[in-house]
């Protein structure tokens, strides 16, 4: 089994920058962000390898940034330039591979980004 405890979120103006961050309870594989607007489905934002692998949904490259710490099994979301179709629910999400959802989420932050 594997914790993730979130932090970060909150409310933002459009243009502005937040920063989520996800600690795990031990070293894992894959973290990352998935996102759920309200009346959509939950989606992929980032995910990061332990090897610093990082892939992006279109909809956030060039603004989103994923990296992790791995002394600290914690990885961290940088969101600038922000949109308010980036409003959402934002979960971390750790597993042993990138090319499936992976078990272990975290709580879910709140991101509103008011225009």
């Amino acid at each position: 089994q594997v914790q993730l405890v979130e932090s970060g979120g909150g409310l933002v103006e459009a243009g502005g920058s937040l920063r989520l961050s996800c600690a795990a309870s031990r070293s894992i594989f894959s973290m990352g962000w998935y996102r759920q607007a309200p009346g959509k489905q939950r989606e992929r934002v980032a995910i990061i390898t332990s090897g610093g692998r990082t892939t992006y949904a279109d909809s956030v490259k060039g603004r989103f940034t994923i990296s992790r710490d791995n002394a600290k099994n914690t990885a961290y979301l940088q969101m600038n330039s922000l949109k308010p179709e980036d409003t959402g629910v934002y979960y971390c999400n750790a597993g042993q591979s990138t090319l499936v959802i992976g078990p272990y989420w975290g709580q879910g932050t709140q991101v509103t980004v008011s225009s």
